[in-house]
């Protein structure tokens, strides 16, 4: 019988006590920590509180001790903000613009001017809106250490990579329309430590086909760092404290945005529109490993958007059109599909034995049983459906939906 468990990364051990620090959580992989949530909500079921959060942001919530911050955006993004949230009441602490463009970038309607989700630590939270600007915000008084507006790129439809804290840098990802690079930040005030372009071989000069929107992870080789970075055409692993280059797969394809896996010994990524779609890939080669290194493909129902999850030996999928899978990670095969109804945006979570997904249309989260197949334990509703990924801590299960920030809880 599997044993369904998370595969730790390279992260900090501060971000494994009670907290989420970034885009998919302390483990960076979206594994939580939190035990005894609940499998039953709705809007009078469980909730312990319902804060409404007006605007158009996609980011999902990071949580701190008593702290959640968020990002947010007026819809026509011409006024940008971080909001903290008291974690034990629902009570707005800090809503404080932090960027006025006078002429904001195009947005795709299905995307937000608030994507990217903050990285937080103790005493400081770091909020980006991709080329619009990027800052460093005092987590006790709300304010505003460091700022940059000079990391140029087209996002052309909208930014979506999230930024990563390691060691003393802030990483930053910027795959745009006419521009593909990475840069690292002094965390403490905000000035470049390197900045490396993607030098990747395209195929065309049609920038479209050169966005990406991942968010890298930071995984341990060999007891050296590698910086996971999935984009159009290819993924790509640098040295995080230098920038540069150890590997890249040639993977094709564009849009890439799920956040990169690794565990049992290899690293599981996405070319989401074309190319390899689902690759399995050892890190421990040199130069380019395409031909080398790549262990399998998988073009069954891969996501373009969702980020998935590795459950003891096997992957789990949820895409866009709602396909769900079961592909083993030794293998690449795909052992079970099942469909559950709407579509999602929304990256899974696995918390306390369960796996959690959210609908995005019309506010229906599944609570699911791995196993051989997922089984549905439950499937609940909220007034509005979720762009946003969830966050577990403690006892409490954080849901942004297209309006308000939800704690859920047992009662």
């Amino acid at each position: 019988m599997l044993r369904w468990s998370a595969v730790f990364l390279f992260v900090p051990c501060l971000a494994f006590a009670d907290n989420w620090p970034s885009f998919r959580g302390p483990h960076a992989d979206g594994h939580a920590d939190a035990k005894d949530l609940p499998i039953t909500w709705s809007e009078t079921e469980n909730i312990r509180w319902k804060t409404a959060i007006p605007g158009k942001a996609w980011s999902s919530p990071v949580v701190w001790n008593d702290q959640i911050w968020l990002t947010n955006a007026q819809p026509d993004g011409k006024k940008l903000f971080a909001v903290c949230v008291d974690r034990q009441t629902g009570r707005i602490i800090h809503d404080i613009v932090v960027f006025s463009p006078d002429k904001p970038a195009f947005c795709y309607p299905y995307n937000s001017p608030a994507s990217p989700t903050p990285a937080i630590e103790p005493g400081r939270v770091y909020v980006h809106f991709g080329s619009t600007g990027t800052a460093c915000l005092d987590t006790a008084t709300g304010k505003i250490l460091w700022t940059r507006q000079d990391l140029p790129c087209d996002h052309w439809r909208g930014a979506g990579s999230s930024p990563i804290l390691f060691e003393n840098l802030l990483i930053l990802t910027f795959d745009g329309f006419d521009r593909q690079y990475l840069a690292a930040l002094d965390k403490m005030t905000g000035h470049t430590v390197w900045k490396r372009d993607r030098d990747i071989d395209y195929g065309t000069t049609n920038g479209d086909y050169k966005k990406a929107y991942s968010t890298p992870i930071v995984i341990d080789v060999g007891g050296s760092p590698q910086l996971i970075s999935p984009s159009a055409g290819a993924t790509q692993a640098f040295d995080p404290r230098t920038g540069k280059e150890l590997w890249r797969v040639q993977s094709g394809g564009m849009n890439a945005a799920a956040r990169p896996l690794y565990g049992l010994g290899m690293v599981f990524a996405s070319s989401a529109d074309g190319g390899f779609k689902l690759f399995a890939v050892r890190p421990d080669g040199h130069g380019d490993v395409t031909a080398t290194k790549v262990a399998w493909k998988n073009n069954r129902g891969v996501p373009t958007r969702c980020s998935f999850l590795l459950l003891a030996e096997r992957l789990f999928l949820v895409n866009e059109s709602g396909v769900t899978s079961l592909v083993d990670a030794k293998t690449g095969k795909t052992t079970w599909q099942g469909r559950p109804n709407g579509a999602f945006s929304s990256s899974p979570i696995f918390a306390d034995g369960r796996v959690y997904v959210c609908n995005e249309t019309d506010g229906s989260s599944y609570v699911l049983e791995p196993g051989d197949e997922m089984k549905v334990l439950a499937v609940n509703k909220l007034d509005d459906g979720c762009m946003a990924s969830p966050a577990a801590v403690g006892k409490s299960l954080f849901l942004r939906t297209k309006t308000h920030l939800y704690c859920i809880e047992k009662k």
